[in-house]
Formats: structure tokens, sequence, C-alpha cells
């Protein structure tokens, strides 16, 4: 399993690298379909090596002026009690109902999950060609005064603990929509940091649970280190608007296919 592990890491990260998109929708199905975990523990596995592999990318948004921390702050107020009461859900039902019902329901929330993220990938390359130049509202403390940015957070925030998937595309897609006038990359890069955040939190309540296979995320990293940055070194080389129809197809059917 080390080399195998190392290998779909090796894939995953280059594919990140490669278009900054899918990587929790893509390593937990790619975890089931190996069967090389159930479906708590590959959402659990995949958290933890998910967070990890976001501190580096949130450690150079950070470092290029790419974080708008008071974003971040607000979604962590819905995303943070989402983890935390998706992690107190999870673990009751699994006493109530069992593991083998909650493995069920996270292969289906999964499938539904991967759907949403694909229309996603797919809507987030026309936002900007469909809203009007004049729609300039970006992410000022005013506009951050709201409840929706909070509630957006919170739901991905369950999701994410339910299925490792949302905290990326799915973010991303509907701050563009709310904030047309920000700039794409302080979108990605608040939402990288702020992934970090709800992914920790997630992974960290999974560790707990016992849902984590630590040996699993290591060849993981042994791998998506190093495919991470080889897919960014020649992400300007492919036009990005080629590989997004592809990915959101790949996950799109694989959602269908789990539902």
């Amino acid at each position: 399993m080390p080399l195998g592990a190392a290998l779909l890491g090796l894939i995953v990260g280059f594919l990140i690298g490669l278009t900054g998109m899918g990587g929790g929708a893509m390593m937990t199905p790619l975890l089931l379909w190996t069967g090389w975990a159930a479906p708590t523990v590959a959402v659990g596995t995949d958290l933890v090596w998910n967070a990890l592999t976001k501190t580096v990318g949130a450690a150079v948004h950070y470092r290029h002026r790419n974080v708008n921390l008071k974003l971040v702050w607000k979604l962590a107020s819905g995303s943070i009690p989402g983890a935390l009461l998706g992690l107190y859900l999870l673990n009751l039902l699994k006493k109530s109902a069992g593991v083998e019902f909650v493995d069920h329901l996270i292969v289906r929330l999964l499938g539904g999950t991967l759907m949403l993220v694909a229309v996603g990938i797919i809507f987030k390359g026309y936002i900007r060609h469909w809203l009007p130049a004049a729609a300039e509202r970006s992410a000022t403390d005013e506009a951050l005064k709201g409840w929706q940015v909070p509630l957006l957070g919170f739901v991905v925030g369950v999701l994410v603990s339910f299925t490792s998937v949302g905290s990326g595309s799915l973010i991303v897609t509907t701050l563009l929509l709310m904030f047309p006038g920000e700039r794409l990359n302080r979108l990605v890069g608040s939402d990288v940091f702020h992934g970090v955040l709800i992914v920790g939190v997630a992974a960290l309540g999974h560790w707990h649970l016992g849902d984590v296979n630590l040996h699993l995320v290591l060849g993981l990293l042994l791998g998506s280190v190093p495919g991470v940055w080889l897919g960014s070194f020649i992400a300007s080389r492919i036009p990005e608007d080629t590989l997004r129809p592809a990915v959101a197809t790949l996950l799109f059917v694989t959602g269908v296919k789990l539902v």
C-alpha cells in the first residue's frame, strides 16, 4: 500500500497543482475505489492529508498578500460551528444507527456533493463573463456585515465533516457571486487559508473518533508534495479552460455513480 498510496498522492497532487481544484473531491472517492479505507476512514484520512497540503498553499498565499483575513474570519464564524455540528451528528449516528448506516450515508452525501462541486467548477469559469462590468461589489467591511457569508461557511462546514468535500470550489464559486469585484487571487487565497481552519477542525474531530489511517496519510503525502510542485510548475503552459470541463465531468460522473 505505501507505494500505491504515494502514486495516488502523486496523481492527485499533480492535478491540484495543475488546476487548483478538487483535492478532497478526488481523494476520498479514490480511497473508496481502491478499497484502502471504509467511507468514514476515507473521509478522516483525506481531511488530515488535505489539512497538511492546504497549510503549504495557505502560507504561500499569505506571503503574497492574497488573503483577506476579515473574510476568512467571517467564513470561519459559520464554518467552524458547522464542522463541529457535523462531527457531533456523525458520532451520534455511529452510536445510534451503526457504522454501516453512517458509511452508506457518507457515500450518498459524497456523491451529491461531488455533483455540486462539478457544477461549481463549470459555473466559476463563466461567472465573470455573465456578471455585468458594473458589478464591482467587493468584500469590504460593510459588505461583510450580513449573514450570508457565515451561512455559507456553516453549510460547507457540515458538508466537510461528513464528506471532506466542499471547502474549495463551492466556497470560491459562491464568493464570486457575492463579491464579483474582488480580485480572484484574493478570493482563492482567502479560501485556501480558511480551508486550513475548517479542514483542520474536521480532521482533528475525525482523529478523535478514530477515523484516520496515519500510515495512509504519510504515503499520500510522499507522492502529493512532489506532485503539487510538478503540477504547479507546468500549470502556466496548459490553459485552465481546457482542463476545467474534464475535471468537472469526472467529478460529476463519479458523484452520479456514488449516489
